[in-house]
């Protein structure tokens, strides 16, 4: 028996229609299932229907609001590349645990290249920015060195 990924059965495929759904839920996540459906060329109850199955499949991962931190007083984004001392799958797990509790951490990406972790970090000014990566990157499981970019000025943010 071949395994195959979700992607592949039949009724895991999506169509036009569902992929038309996905970019106006992108563009406005608070549609209606009534707007969603007429921007669609639906009805409602078909419309329905494909998104309780969008969201089944894991297409659709959930529905968040976008917070202007800005407003929050958390405006500093830094980035930190982080180098581990040991990327054996224990040392991974250990550090990927650890770094998801650090609140300040808004992203972590693993990457393939001259450092392992790449995290994107928002404070609320420069000097909150060193006290985390002094206190709490730093003191991460496995973690060699660090290094920091400051955002100076944010063009795109795939929010817009």
């Amino acid at each position: 028996m071949t395994d195959k990924s979700t992607s592949d059965r039949p009724s895991d495929r999506i169509d036009r229609i569902d992929r038309r759904m996905l970019e106006e839920l992108r563009v406005d996540g608070r549609l209606s299932v009534t707007e969603l459906a007429n921007r669609v060329g639906l009805s409602k109850t078909p419309c329905q229907s494909r998104l309780k199955r969008l969201m089944e499949k894991g297409y659709i991962r959930g529905f968040r609001a976008i917070v202007d931190q800005g407003k929050l007083g958390e405006a500093h984004v830094a980035f930190a590349e982080v180098k581990l001392s040991d990327t054996r799958e224990k040392a991974l797990d250990d550090f990927r645990r650890a770094v998801s509790r650090v609140q300040e951490v808004e992203e972590c990406h693993m990457i393939a290249g001259n450092f392992d972790y790449l995290l994107k970090v928002r404070t609320r000014d420069i000097d909150s920015y060193r006290a985390i990566l002094g206190e709490k990157i730093s003191s991460l499981p496995h973690v060699a060195s660090t290094s920091s970019f400051v955002v100076m000025e944010t063009i795109v943010d795939g929010i817009d």
